[in-house]
């Protein structure tokens, strides 16, 4: 039995992120599909926020834990896996603060430029799932993927200035693996990637092999058969 199991939904970017980071690190993992169980009794008791990913691992209080950039930092923690996370205090909050900026101001407007192109369900209170014609919608998310290219730049800017990888990392850090998984989705959308995001998802890719191109390849057939279903429909 492996170590540690990783419940998981494939066509998911934030499950992407840490599915991408377990196969990098080398850890000892199973992954369980928990597409249509998220409600079940038994998924509610290991994890009440019916969130995932999940990580169950006997060594945690509650046996489980959830959001993908905590379950990068904790393995990192736990495994001493400086690579990716480093321990230096200073390093280290480059990361998390080029990872919080990603959660807290890039990822909002990436889900509502794509959401409702993906046929993702919107969070309360937004546009997506007011009850508004669909062009206000469209107008929304049109917005969102407007403001998105400022938040990016100030990304590059911040972050990537001084080397290939977060905060002049010679190596992915697990920020590095939580942008380049998100952005996955821009391709829904047919997003105008500018050349210096091209050139980074690229080298992230590269660098992490098929520990990246394996999982993401779920992700990248899901976007397909979306389109399909679109094309078939119109």
């Amino acid at each position: 039995m492996a170590d540690i199991t990783l419940h998981i939904l494939k066509p998911s970017v934030n499950n992407l992120t840490a599915r991408v980071f377990v196969r990098a690190a080398g850890l000892d993992f199973e992954e369980v599909d928990v597409w249509g169980s998220q409600g079940t009794p038994e998924f509610i008791a290991m994890n009440p926020s019916q969130l995932t990913p999940t990580l169950q691992e006997s060594g945690l209080p509650s046996g489980a834990m959830w959001e993908s950039c905590a379950i990068m930092a904790y393995l990192c923690n736990k495994h001493g896996l400086d690579d990716f996370y480093p321990s230096d205090p200073a390093k280290r909050a480059i990361v998390d603060n080029a990872m919080f900026f990603i959660i807290g101001s890039i990822y909002p407007l990436l889900a509502r430029a794509t959401y409702g192109s993906l046929g993702f369900p919107g969070y309360p209170g937004e546009v997506l799932v007011a009850d508004v014609d669909d062009s206000v919608k469209a107008a929304a998310a049109n917005a969102a993927e407007t403001a998105l290219a400022s938040r990016l730049e100030n990304f590059r800017a911040a972050f990537l200035a001084d080397g290939k990888f977060v905060g002049g990392a010679d190596t992915p850090t697990i920020a590095d693996i939580r942008l380049v998984a998100s952005a996955e989705f821009l391709h829904m959308i047919d997003y105008d990637f500018p050349g210096w995001l091209t050139d980074y998802t690229n080298r992230v890719e590269t660098a992490l092999g098929e520990a990246y191109s394996e999982p993401a390849a779920d992700v990248r057939g899901f976007l397909e058969y979306v389109r399909s279903q679109a094309a078939a429909a119109s």
